[in-house]
């Protein structure tokens, strides 16, 4: 692997985004399901696990791909000790930025977030069996 990865297609990005709220969307939705259309719980948990396991295996692939760029070139220890920095040095150091930068993970985790008070208000309101 070179040191600095190639950048991952924006449509793979937002593939991967949605297959992640989707996922959030479907445990959520089986909480609801129980209590409307108990027959759909199953392949909803299906969907989400699968889902899950998918989505969490590409962003383990990420973090890998950021400390690998890390470790390869060494770029924290060069820039804490102020050491002039070659042109990969440059190159790594604007691809971990600008992956931070692109990834939609922070939208990921507000959705999350806003879906489960949702589901939990819903929940709440919804009569039980």
């Amino acid at each position: 692997m070179a040191a600095v990865p190639k950048f991952i297609p924006k449509p793979v990005i937002i593939g991967f985004f949605l297959l992640g709220v989707l996922s959030s969307v479907a445990f959520r939705a089986v909480i609801i399901l129980q209590k409307i259309a108990p027959a759909w719980v199953r392949p909803v948990w299906y969907f989400g696990a699968l889902g899950y396991l998918t989505f969490f295996l590409y962003r383990y692939f990420i973090s890998t791909r950021r400390k690998n760029t890390i470790r390869q070139t060494g770029i924290i220890d060069k820039l804490q000790a102020g050491a002039v920095l070659s042109a990969e040095d440059r190159a790594a150091a604007l691809y971990l930025l600008n992956s931070i930068r692109k990834s939609p993970e922070d939208w990921n985790y507000l959705i999350i977030f806003a879906l489960s008070i949702v589901t939990i208000a819903v929940d709440l309101l919804l009569p039980g069996k």
